[in-house]
């Protein structure tokens, strides 16, 4: 099935609407006013619960049978730890360790 242009274009207008209103919520919520002590905490804890929950979530059906087949992750996730630590781009950390492990899916596997 091909979507139309016309299609594609709405889609696109849609998520800039639904990214604009997420980054303009908080100004009309608290506007002028202190932000809740609540609200700061969850912002600083969320992010580290967030990338644990998608270590797991990578991580988990991995199988210590045989090297292919556990190797990529755990290069790829020593890769990204080590590009963390090394510059703090949470984005270079990321596109880095995807980059290694997509490379090393077709080296090793």
């Amino acid at each position: 099935m091909r979507a139309s242009t016309s299609y594609s274009l709405l889609i696109i207008a849609v998520c800039a609407v639904c990214t604009f209103a997420d980054r303009l919520l908080p100004f009309l919520i608290f506007g002028k006013r202190k932000v809740p002590r609540v609200v700061t905490y969850l912002g600083k804890v969320l992010p580290m619960a967030i990338m644990a929950a998608l270590v797991i979530y990578c991580l988990r059906d991995t199988t210590f049978t045989c090297v292919s087949a556990f190797a990529p992750q755990l290069i790829a996730s020593a890769v990204t730890v080590a590009l963390h630590l090394w510059k703090r781009n949470t984005l270079l950390s990321i596109a880095g360790g995807t980059a290694c492990y997509m490379l090393l899916i077709r080296l090793i596997a």
